[in-house]
């Protein structure tokens, strides 16, 4: 009898299914087929992470507390330095905004009674202690004028802030009262003790 009909029907159903489902071998491939890198076994370094380095965690207790001091120091002093020159991230929030930036362009740009109010002061304090009629007299008059002349002094402050700010910043939401005590108070202040420092010379135009 023929080998054919000896087989066994599975027999017959698997043979036809394998000769339909075989793969093809890597020579029936297209030429243009490009293996992948998993396939060829080739490992792809990972990249060593990015971004801020960390620096070493000091040795002891000791030394960390003096790193943290000095990075405090430092801070400080460029903390200080960017609020005198007026550098916004530094300032106090009575300081910042363009506003008031222009009112201390207007203070800095004329010379001010206030700015010798102190000194004024000085004065009269050490005549009102001479035992002198005629020196507390004069002590007194001049703690008058002083006192008047500051008045006078911040009306005229108050007028070109108002001024130069509505004409600057019309829709401003700055408080003109709050500007001119602003102005007034630094106004009062020696020019080289004034925080920002002054950025114009006097006589300069606003």
């Amino acid at each position: 009898m023929s080998p054919l009909f000896r087989r066994k029907p599975a027999d017959l159903v698997e043979d036809a299914t394998a000769s339909v489902t075989e793969t093809p071998s890597d020579d029936n491939r297209r030429k243009n087929y490009t293996p992948s890198k998993k396939e060829l076994g080739v490992v792809t370094p990972k990249r060593a992470p990015q971004g801020r380095r960390v620096e070493a965690a000091p040795a002891d207790r000791k030394e960390a507390l003096k790193l943290m001091r000095e990075r405090q120091r430092t801070e400080r002093a460029e903390a200080s330095e960017g609020m005198r020159n007026g550098d916004e991230r530094f300032l106090l929030a009575r300081d910042r905004g363009p506003e008031r930036s222009l009112v201390r362009d207007i203070v800095d740009s004329r010379r001010t009674i206030g700015s010798f109010f102190i000194a004024g002061a000085i004065v009269v304090m050490v005549g009102s202690v001479i035992k002198n009629q005629s020196v507390q007299l004069a002590s007194n008059l001049l703690w008058a004028l002083l006192a008047l002349a500051v008045v006078v002094d911040s009306v005229f402050i108050a007028r070109r802030i108002k001024k130069a700010v509505t004409a600057r910043f019309p829709d401003t939401t700055q408080r003109l009262g709050s500007l001119y005590l602003y102005g007034i108070m630094r106004g009062l202040t020696f020019r080289r003790m004034r925080v920002p420092k002054p950025k114009v010379e006097l006589g300069a135009k606003i």
